[in-house]
């Protein structure tokens, strides 16, 4: 029987080859496919009992049928070709071109390299480009399913004209093969309509294919399609995100770091703070024993202070993990890991001191990375007390600071408003700091620097010191310092603690003082500052870098200082304990400045 079988499987392939030239290059692949259907449904048949040789001979067939077929020597010509006019040329040659080969050209073009944007205009204007949207469009129905979705990716990109008929068709055939279209076919073409062209028509091609993604989601089986379609078109609908994160925790389990990592990374792109998700992928990477690289360890840093995302046992292996490595991490690096760090108010000390200690490397690599970067470094290495004179000189340079003190996005005010900080610390910190300096009328406070929600605490806070001063002229309350923070409030008190009129002394720390006398012998200059939950440490009473920078900062400039914590502030429970704390904290921060 074993004889007999392989006697007709021969007779069918020689009969597919001896009729191939004569059929259209459809009918000869689909001859082809059914010869080796045939073949294989036989092989794997319970009647089937093939040495291992014979099986080799059936493949080596099967290879020489498509051998045969006359369009894989064109294939190859097409794959081959480095320029534009080599591909064009394949029309002169004698070739047989048909519509799949047309395609597969178009598909080859907008992956090539163009000099310059002209030379793509006048690709399109070819006589001989014409004639291939020509040749494609006569037979559009024809052509293969994923050869059609890149086709109408590669025509976008070539950027044919909204009134091309040839783009059309294919566009119309798209919309016809819809629900034959494999999945990611459908997602690679909604990414391409929605980046590569913004055409009325291109728009309304796009809401049907997310229409078509939401409905079949389902049908994703793999984690690496399913990573892959949350970051490519994922952003276009917010019903299919949701799709595809529930398509997510059931997946999950199938993720490598890389797939871990790029959720994550889309997640924070996309400012989505999916908890059961974070959860699930939290979960995984404490459990496993992934080999994390520097580079998902940064990204994975970058995404949970993004999202704000806090898991004590994610964070402790990346602080491990990260310290092996900081030898070998750059400036930009380290300041990008250090923010992403704080944005999760997470200290690690062995860490943080190994940062500290890159900053020598800094000499020649600060001026090589971008502004903004620039200031966030030189913040750092402020909060830190570890900023050169160098390094403050080179971002309160005139040349340097100038481009971001007309700025009016929330971005541009948040680094002047660092820059503010650095010019502080080398008016403070730095005495034998040489210059250059922030201009006076930038260091002025802008109205936005008080133009905040008021918090509960700092509503209690004012109205209980309302109360204490008894008049407006004993105290100032919200003061701007010319040293880019606010004060809740100040006062002036003499040698025997009693209140002095505030409007009447010279104020430094303002940027427009105000009074002309200098205070008395032995007054004391006092500033409330309230701590609220997020001015600290995850599960600390530690205040974050920032806030220390500004205790620092308002100790420099001659203040005596009376922390208001919101953990202390939550146990007075009537008007006249909080008046009688804020009077004991006065009286302690006099008698510590006595005792020094």
């Amino acid at each position: 029987m074993a004889a007999h079988l392989v006697k007709q499987c021969t007779c069918l392939l020689r009969e597919a080859a001896r009729l191939a030239p004569a059929m259209a290059p459809i009918g000869q692949l689909r001859l082809a496919r059914v010869a080796q259907k045939t073949l294989t449904s036989s092989a794997t048949s319970p009647s089937s009992h093939f040495p291992s040789s014979m099986m080799k001979l059936v493949e080596n067939e099967n290879e020489k049928v498509f051998t045969l077929y006359p369009g894989n020597h064109i294939d190859q010509l097409i794959k081959k070709a480095t320029r534009p006019e080599e591909l064009l040329e394949l029309l002169d040659a004698g070739h047989h071109l048909n519509n799949n080969h047309a395609a597969l050209i178009f598909i080859r073009l907008s992956r090539l390299p163009f000099e310059k944007p002209e030379d793509k205009a006048s690709l399109i204007q070819d006589a001989r480009f014409q004639q291939l949207l020509h040749l494609l469009n006569s037979q559009i129905s024809s052509v293969w399913h994923g050869t059609l979705s890149r086709l109408l990716r590669s025509l976008y990109s070539l950027g044919l004209p909204e009134t091309s008929k040839e783009l059309q068709s294919v566009e119309q055939e798209v919309r016809w093969r819809m629900r034959r279209l494999k999945y990611r076919h459908l997602a690679l073409l909604a990414e391409s309509c929605a980046t590569l062209s913004r055409k009325q028509h291109s728009q309304e091609l796009l809401a049907e294919l997310l229409m078509h993604l939401e409905r079949r989601w389902t049908e994703i089986e793999d984690g690496r399609t399913l990573v892959t379609i949350m970051m490519k078109v994922g952003h276009l609908s917010e019903s299919l995100m949701n799709r595809l994160e529930d398509k997510c925790l059931e997946l999950v389990e199938q993720f490598g770091p890389d797939e871990l990592r790029k959720v994550l990374v889309t997640l924070a792109a996309q400012s989505r703070r999916s908890v059961p998700l974070l959860r699930a992928v939290s979960y995984h990477l404490v459990q496993k024993p992934f080999h994390l690289t520097k580079g998902i360890l940064l990204d994975l840093a970058y995404a949970y202070g993004k999202l704000n995302f806090h898991q004590t046992q994610v964070c402790q292996r990346l602080a491990a993990d990260l310290l092996s490595l900081t030898p070998s991490l750059t400036s930009g690096e380290v300041a990008r890991c250090a923010k992403s760090f704080a944005l999760l108010k997470w200290l690690n000390l062995p860490l943080f001191e190994a940062f500290a200690q890159v900053h020598e490397k800094l000499g020649s690599e600060l001026a090589g990375l971008e502004p903004a970067l620039q200031v966030d470094l030189v913040w750092a290495l402020c909060v830190l007390q570890q900023a050169q004179e160098a390094e403050l000189q080179t971002v309160l340079h005139p040349k340097f600071h100038t481009q971001f003190l007309g700025g009016k996005s929330q971005k541009d005010q948040n680094i002047f408003q660092k820059l503010l900080h650095i010019n502080a610390t080398a008016l403070l910190e730095h005495p034998e700091y040489s210059g250059p300096l922030l201009p006076a009328s930038a260091v002025a406070p802008r109205p936005s620097a008080l133009d905040r929600k008021v918090t509960p605490l700092q509503k209690e806070l004012q109205e209980t010191l309302k109360g204490l001063l008894g008049s407006a002229d004993r105290g100032s309350l919200e003061v701007a310092t010319q040293y880019g923070w606010v004060l809740d409030a100040e006062v002036l008190l003499d040698s025997d603690g009693q209140f002095l009129p505030l409007r009447d002394f010279v104020a430094p720390h303002l940027a427009q003082p105000i009074g002309s006398q200098p205070p008395p012998p032995g007054a004391k200059r006092l500033a409330f500052l309230r701590w609220e939950f997020p001015n600290f440490n995850n599960r600390s009473k530690d205040l974050l870098g920032r806030f220390v920078l500004a205790r620092r900062h308002i100790l420099a400039a001659g203040f005596l200082i009376v922390d208001v914590p919101f953990y202390e502030w939550l146990e007075l429970k009537s008007e006249w304990q909080k008046g009688a704390y804020l009077k004991d904290k006065i009286r302690k921060a006099m008698s510590e400045e006595l005792a020094k």
